[in-house]
């Protein structure tokens, strides 16, 4: 199968690509989301030359062959670019063979237990509290995830004393029979890392999310020497190089690709597999709701060293108002605290007619 169109349509925030092959199949992916707009671009000047015409049998091959022939351009853009070709290739595959891409990739449809992932540092910790308390109510959550730190912090918490606070409160508002995660979010230096750390074991708390800054592997690792709570981390990163590097030093205890940050699936499948290797489990970032879930609910179907949970934001459009109407149909329902793939060819959703009626359209076709 050769591509004959990238089409994108884009804004700031988001961007979806369709392409259609040589026999008029079409198939819908997505570019990893923020600065959107500047990802089409790159994408139609970095990533088409080398996709238009080729043959995308052997994916891994195409996209080696994309990096390689844009070797003066390594990072984060080329790879969020190839994200939104990779998805696609795999929504045109998956509807061509009549399967859903979880059965693609080895795994079949089905539920996957979720946990119900803030993204607020600026709530009180009393409120936080309450919201996930209401949260296990509606939808049945019995996982959570909350921020400690700040963001990059160099030790300095988002204000005085919220990290000492959050975590007892939450504890004791859920009690002990739901499980904890925290992200600190690169704020905390190996020592300080360590001092929290230890505090969340004392109040049973089982993922502990880049505590140290993310770049720093050998800071991370002393965390991970250092204490019995998984470790986890890898969401920035997309170079296999690093990754490769990381799980040989054994930096986490647990790797967290994120599918559009990595350049697609086919390249969250490699880290999936060199973690599996080393023994180690993948449980992804996905930290809002466009396709970057449902992307990451078909890859953890099918891998065999997949984490316990789906990461599942609760953020609405007080915090993500540019999430609103992308699909026709919200692929997404929790009950009982799960997530179910539908059994729909390929990614089995539609992006809102009126979202791309909005956005930028670029177009890339061979002559």
């Amino acid at each position: 199968m050769k591509i004959r169109c990238i089409e994108t349509f884009s804004n700031q925030y988001s961007g979806f690509v369709r392409i259609t092959d040589e026999s008029g199949a079409q198939g819908w992916g997505q570019m990893s989301n923020y600065n959107s707009d500047i990802t089409a671009t790159v994408l139609h000047r970095q990533v088409a030359p080398w996709s238009l015409g080729v043959a995308t049998d052997d994916l891994d091959d195409l996209l080696n062959r994309i990096e390689e022939r844009e070797h003066k351009f390594p990072g984060t853009y080329i790879r969020r670019a190839m994200a939104g070709l990779d998805t696609a290739i795999w929504d045109l595959r998956g509807k061509a063979a009549g399967k859903p891409v979880v059965e693609l990739l080895g795994g079949k449809p089905g539920s996957l237990r979720a946990y119900a992932s803030s993204m607020k540092r600026d709530i009180k910790p009393a409120d936080e509290a309450e919201r996930f308390r209401r949260l296990r109510g509606e939808y049945g959550f019995d996982a959570f995830k909350f921020r400690v730190g700040s963001e990059v912090g160099r030790n300095v918490d988002e204000w005085p004393g919220r990290t000492e606070e959050i975590v007892p409160t939450v504890r004791a508002a859920l009690g002990d029979d739901v499980t904890l995660l925290v992200d600190a979010n690169s704020c905390f230096s190996p020592a300080r890392a360590i001092e929290v750390g230890r505090m969340l074991e004392d109040h049973d708390v089982v993922h502990y999310e880049e505590p140290c800054p993310y770049w720093e592997l050998e800071q991370t690792r002393e965390v991970a020497d250092a204490l019995e709570i998984a470790v986890t981390g890898g969401e920035q990163d997309s170079d296999l190089r690093i990754w490769k590097r990381m799980i040989d030093i054994r930096a986490v205890d647990i790797v967290q690709p994120d599918v559009c940050y990595m350049g697609g699936v086919s390249r969250t499948l490699q880290v999936a597999r060199m973690a599996a290797a080393a023994g180690i489990s993948t449980t992804p970032h996905c930290a809002n709701l466009s396709l970057v879930t449902l992307f990451t609910m078909h890859v953890l179907a099918a891998i065999p060293n997949a984490g316990d949970y789906l990461e599942f934001s609760i953020e609405g459009p007080d915090y993500y108002p540019w999430q609103e109407g992308l699909f026709r149909k919200s692929p997404y329902t929790v009950v009982d605290g799960k997530v179910t793939i539908s059994d729909e060819p390929g990614w089995g959703v539609e992006i809102s007619p009126e979202w791309l009626a909005r956005s930028t359209y670029q177009k890339s076709e061979i002559d």
